[in-house]
């Protein structure tokens, strides 16, 4: 079994959220999701209770996580769907864990 917990600070929404990405088997992954924001929480119920990581791989964006992600109408910068894509890589041995991470600033002209 393979276990990745990721830890998401959204940004100026100040909501955090964690999930846990576990695969018994290598390819098909369970989250649990825990997030004080409503729309997390609404994803969180959307999504099947297991994803084929190959499947989701191959579908990018159009994947049970982005179809979750869209019926749960969330922010459409929220970075929540790419952390669960990211955990689904590792938990099912698709990627290495190494943070990633977004760093924004306003600039002047």
């Amino acid at each position: 079994m393979s276990q990745v917990r990721a830890t998401v600070q959204a940004g100026i929404c100040g909501f955090l959220t964690e999930l846990i990405a576990r695969a018994d088997d290598e390819q098909q992954v369970q989250f649990t999701i825990a997030s004080p924001c409503a729309n997390i929480q609404g994803l969180a119920a959307v999504l099947p209770a297991q994803i084929d990581a190959y499947a989701e791989l191959g579908m990018r964006l159009d994947g049970e996580i982005g179809d979750a992600a869209r019926a749960s109408r969330l922010c459409s910068g929220c970075i929540v769907p790419a952390a669960l894509l990211k955990a689904l890589q590792v938990a099912s041995g698709l990627a290495l864990p190494a943070n990633a991470s977004i760093a924004l600033e306003r600039l002047t002209d």
